[in-house]
């Protein structure tokens, strides 16, 4: 029999087809078993997960002279600073500010107080020249009394009327002679508070040019202690060669104390309830991820705040960490988990096999069917959540929805245990917030962060 020619093709295309059907029953077969969950019994641990930044919880701050602002000068430039992270003794020079404004301002009082000298000058040749001639009146005043006094002394043998007369004159010369020497007594006196107030604004004029070459000298800033500098930080980023200094906030860099550590981290407020001062962390910093630390809860804000760049509110959590590393460095990047509670022996499911409308299911097979089964669910991690009943060790739940959801059979909980169920959880929660509170009274003795220099402008958001 004569074969076709497309006979041998078409063998060879439904060959390729049969092979493509085998590798994708195969597939889906693995996809359908990847999507199902046994359910086990085993311990848990419930967690709050993020990242965090390192700080010394203690540190001395290295501040811009505290005269900027009685100088009037309220914001200037930093204008050296040593590089971040070296390693200074007291005394060492840090950081010199710009003088720029500082050096205008001395010119001015500089040029006041040459005119305040030129006035002084001016003002006590004025006097003397004042007072010359009036001494000179009362010179010619003198000799006028006393020739005045030698007329009446001649007139004494000529009628009454001359006589008379050379008493008026004498009398009126006298009289002259009387206001001449008050006027030079008030002129004195004037001369001398004209000097007086020229002079005390010269002092003024000095001191204030003191108190800028005091500042000036104060523009070069050195360490107070030994230490390693790290650079301030506000809510646009640190303060570097170039960053401007505010007299409401001179801090220009800190000297932190390496050998006590704490992280700083936001949580959002969704999660705030589950965290307690107390509480065990570990830590990781990000460049290290190879070492692992410990450490406990110790402060938790009581009020929320809102940090740009963020819709929901968060709150200030405090770290401290347990142990000291020379890797640890200000500003280092944290993963820290908060254990907020360990459950030792509870059923479990993963987050992705529970389901909820109106009440809170899984789809388990039961037997050979599927079946939705309603359940009390309980504590839940970043993964699992526990299953206080509905389900057992040993059960298979699917972690997608079947096809045929709408079909299968809704078993439901008794309303008797569901109550049962929940007075149980009501004495587990109970129980919790009295361990809470033994954690929170361990921490008591423990000191608190000094006040942070970053300005409160930014943070890291924990998400869980």
């Amino acid at each position: 029999m004569v074969r076709s020619k497309t006979y041998y093709p078409c063998l060879f295309f439904l060959a390729i087809f049969s092979l493509l059907q085998s590798c994708g029953s195969s597939t889906s077969e693995q996809q359908i078993e990847d999507l199902v969950f046994t359910v086990a019994d085993g311990p848990m641990e419930i967690t709050v997960t993020g990242t965090g930044e390192l700080n010394a919880k203690k540190s001395v701050k290295i501040r811009a002279p505290q005269g900027m602002r009685p100088a009037g000068i309220y914001e200037t430039t930093l204008s050296n600073l040593v590089p971040e992270g070296t390693i200074v003794k007291e005394g060492d020079f840090v950081a010199s500010l710009d003088r720029t404004e500082l050096a205008g301002k001395m010119s001015t009082v500089q040029t006041e107080l040459d005119k305040v000298q030129t006035q002084l000058e001016q003002a006590k040749i004025d006097t003397a020249i004042d007072l010359r001639a009036l001494r000179d009146e009362i010179v010619n005043l003198d000799f006028t009394k006393k020739q005045k006094l030698l007329e009446v002394e001649q007139s004494k043998y000529e009628p009454q009327s001359v006589i008379q007369r050379a008493e008026l004159d004498l009398e009126q010369t006298e009289r002259d002679y009387k206001q001449l020497l008050t006027k030079y007594d008030l002129k004195q006196q004037q001369a001398v508070a004209k000097i007086e107030e020229i002079n005390a604004l010269l002092r003024q004029n000095q001191q204030q040019l003191q108190k800028y070459l005091d500042l000036s000298n104060d523009f070069n800033i050195f360490a107070p202690k030994t230490g390693m500098v790290i650079y301030a930080r506000t809510w646009n980023g640190k303060k570097e060669p170039g960053s401007r200094i505010s007299a409401w906030d001179p801090v220009v860099a800190e000297l932190p104390d390496l050998t006590d550590m704490i992280s700083k981290t936001y949580v959002n407020e969704v999660d705030i309830s589950k965290v307690q001062v107390g509480q065990d962390v570990t830590i990781k910093v990000d460049a290290f991820p190879d070492f692992k630390y410990t450490g406990s809860v110790l402060k938790v804000a009581n009020i929320g705040e809102q940090l740009r760049g963020y819709d929901a509110k968060v709150f200030e959590v405090i770290v401290q960490v347990n142990e000291v590393d020379s890797i640890m460095r200000p500003a280092m990047t944290t993963s820290n988990e908060i254990v907020t509670d360990v459950l030792d022996m509870v059923t479990h499911i993963p987050l992705e096999a529970l389901f909820s409308d109106s009440l809170s299911f899984v789809y388990k097979k039961n037997g050979n069917a599927l079946v939705k089964q309603e359940v009390i669910t309980g504590l839940s991690n970043d993964d699992m959540i526990v299953i206080e009943h509905g389900l057992a060790a040993g059960e298979a739940v699917y972690l997608t929805e079947p096809n045929n959801k709408s079909s299968l059979t809704f078993i439901p909980i008794d309303q008797a245990i569901k109550d049962e169920i929940r007075q149980k959880q009501e004495e587990a929660k109970r129980a919790r917030e009295a361990q809470a509170m033994e954690r929170r009274k361990s921490m008591e003795g423990v000191d608190m962060p000094s006040p942070s220099s970053d300005g409160g402008g930014g943070g890291i958001i924990i998400i869980n």
